[in-house]
């Protein structure tokens, strides 16, 4: 993949394989050691406006592993996390959102070193599929975050010239506006998605429209603001997760239309900081398909 994608830039190859990652990754990482609570971290999480957090050795520096908002969102419910509760903890969930991060953490992080290009990050990123990749250096101390939208506003004039038509994702996960919020979480967990668009009738025409937006981070947040990690109504939470997803949904949704370019997306984002937009029908308000910064960086290859 690697040459295919020199091959893509051979314009720019020289300038890009020498391009520093540190120069355009975050520096100012947020970091926790290995024996901060889950729900310590889900604050830190909601309170930086982050998604992900690497677990660090607090002596050493060194990375042991990495949480994100998809983990947390996992253990909640939606999951295989979530036997951390059931069997673990024996359904005590008090009990385990107090437990160390280690429980649930992902291990053997993917990194990227120093000495990286811009290539081999866009490399790494398109077939692992991973958002963000920790940078560290040789003695493999954490110096800094590269994700998805540092190296795709980087390459932006590289992306730039494609209709969204032919790099939207167009099979689309959705859902309704009466779904739990256990049930949305579900659905981000299983499909490895992280932003989900609301359809519904609309009752004028009865035609199925856009009705709103959620994201894992809207999730997270709105578990923090109704205190679920702090003040349970119940052992299990289920006074909030009973919630259906309406009620915490964007409705005021940034849409775009498939007849737009790239550099359209690229600049709706930055200045946004969203890594999603949905495609609508302009005519109908009909969703017609989603693109998303991993979209972006995939036409790259293809």
């Amino acid at each position: 993949m690697k040459n295919k994608i020199i091959e893509k830039f051979r314009d720019d190859a020289n300038e890009l394989n020498q391009s520093n990652i540190v120069d355009i990754a975050i520096k100012d990482v947020i970091v926790a050691p290995a024996s901060t609570s889950i729900i310590n971290i889900a604050n830190m999480m909601t309170k930086n406006n982050v998604r992900r957090i690497p677990i660090t050795d607090p002596g050493s520096g060194k990375i042991l592993g990495i949480i994100t908002t998809m983990d947390i969102l996992n253990f909640f419910g939606g999951g295989e996390k979530y036997k951390v509760i059931t069997d673990k903890y024996e359904g005590n969930f008090l009990s385990a959102i107090n437990a160390p991060i280690r429980e649930i953490m992902t291990k053997g992080v993917k990194t990227l070193n120093i000495k990286d290009t811009i290539v081999d990050a866009t490399t790494v990123m398109l077939e692992s599929k991973i958002g963000g990749l920790p940078i560290v250096d040789d003695d493999d101390k954490l110096v800094g975050m590269l994700t998805e939208g540092d190296v795709v506003g980087k390459l932006k004039n590289i992306i730039a010239g494609s209709d969204v038509e032919d790099v939207m994702t167009s099979d689309v996960m959705t859902t309704t506006p009466g779904t739990r919020i256990e049930g949305v979480t579900k659905i981000m967990v299983r499909n490895s998605i992280r932003r989900i668009p609301i359809v519904g009738e609309d009752p004028k025409d009865n035609t199925e429209k856009l009705l709103g937006f959620i994201t894992a981070t809207d999730i997270l947040k709105y578990i923090g603001d109704h205190k679920l990690f702090t003040e349970l109504f119940s052992n299990e939470g289920n006074d909030v997760v009973d919630i259906t997803i309406d009620k915490l949904m964007e409705k005021d949704v940034i849409t775009t239309d498939k007849y737009a370019k790239t550099e359209d997306i690229i600049e709706i984002m930055e200045e946004n900081d969203i890594k999603g937009v949905p495609v609508v029908d302009n005519e109908t308000g009909k969703l017609e398909g989603i693109i998303t910064v991993r979209d972006l960086l995939k036409t790259i290859i293809e």
